[in-house]
């Protein structure tokens, strides 16, 4: 199948969906703007977000954990959705944000009690994604990830949406400041696309433009403001943000405060349980 790439900008003011066409992006009116010129927006407006926690054989080896007997999920609120070429904003008085390249899934058809092997004909087509993580609250957060995982700009999507694309044996990197840091394969998925995409939709209907996130392989790191991350995806391209520190300290007189407990620490920094001689927790559910 031809693959066919679909991004979303804004074009003389008005939000435009354009066909990428090699280095042009051109609108349905004729008008085009060159790819490095375009301001992007998100491909897609979800009416959810569903993330799969721990999906990547390598990412499982290197949190000394085993996967559940089926994929376990959380989920990021619509407002977290950003966009290729935009900042991630790391609120003041946090530390440990972390980047997670993934595959993103982009629902086309309505889908309810679909079987696996249906469920390719309910997904338009696939996203590059940044699942960041904002760890200074996952003592508060493990179970829900709702801070952790949901906060503004923490869902970057991007650049398009590609059609046609097989998500079979594809190379996943990121790419903090040139330098690689994640190198994964899609074949480390225990759960493929469309086991994801049927599970879900079993007990919730899924829309036109929802998106499911898949998982990420190793070595998922801090970055700091200042920071330029890039995810590349064999086939659909290189999302790329960078890092900002947010205006406003997350305020004190109200709600759960940023810790920085063994768990914080390990998760963001790389676990090392076992050699610090401290019990290893369960974390096959918080991922």
């Amino acid at each position: 199948m031809t693959l066919r790439e679909y991004r979303r900008i804004l074009l003389d003011g008005n939000v435009v969906d354009v066909v990428r066409d090699g280095d042009t992006l051109v609108a349905g009116d004729g008008r085009t703007v060159a790819v490095a010129d375009a301001r992007h927006l998100a491909p897609v407006t979800p009416s959810k977000i569903i993330c799969v926690h721990l999906n990547y054989s390598s990412r499982v080896k290197e949190l000394l954990t085993k996967l559940p007997p089926a994929p376990t999920y959380f989920h990021k609120p619509v407002s977290s959705l950003n966009a290729h070429d935009s900042a991630v904003v790391r609120p003041r008085g946090c530390k440990w944000l972390n980047y997670e390249g993934e595959v993103g899934i982009v629902i086309g058809r309505t889908a309810r009690n679909i079987s696996p092997a249906e469920a390719g004909d309910y997904i338009r087509g696939y996203t590059v994604a940044n699942d960041y993580g904002l760890h200074d609250f996952r003592d508060t957060d493990s179970g829900s990830m709702l801070r952790v995982k949901g906060a503004d700009t923490l869902c970057p999507l991007g650049p398009g949406v590609v059609e046609g694309w097989d998500f079979r044996d594809k190379r996943i990197r990121t790419i903090v400041n040139g330098e690689v840091r994640q190198d994964g394969n899609t074949n480390e998925m225990e759960w493929d696309m469309h086991y994801l995409v049927a599970d879900i939709a079993r007990t919730i209907t899924l829309q036109p433009g929802d998106v499911l996130l898949s998982g990420t392989p190793a070595i998922s790191r801090t970055v700091y403001p200042g920071d330029v991350v890039e995810v590349e995806v064999e086939g659909l391209g290189v999302l790329r943000n960078h890092i900002v520190e947010g205006p406003n300290a997350i305020r004190s007189d109200v709600g759960a405060q940023p810790t920085e407990s063994e768990e914080v620490l390990s998760t963001a920094q790389g676990g090392d349980w076992e050699f610090r001689g401290i019990r290893k927790p369960d974390l096959s559910n918080t991922f």
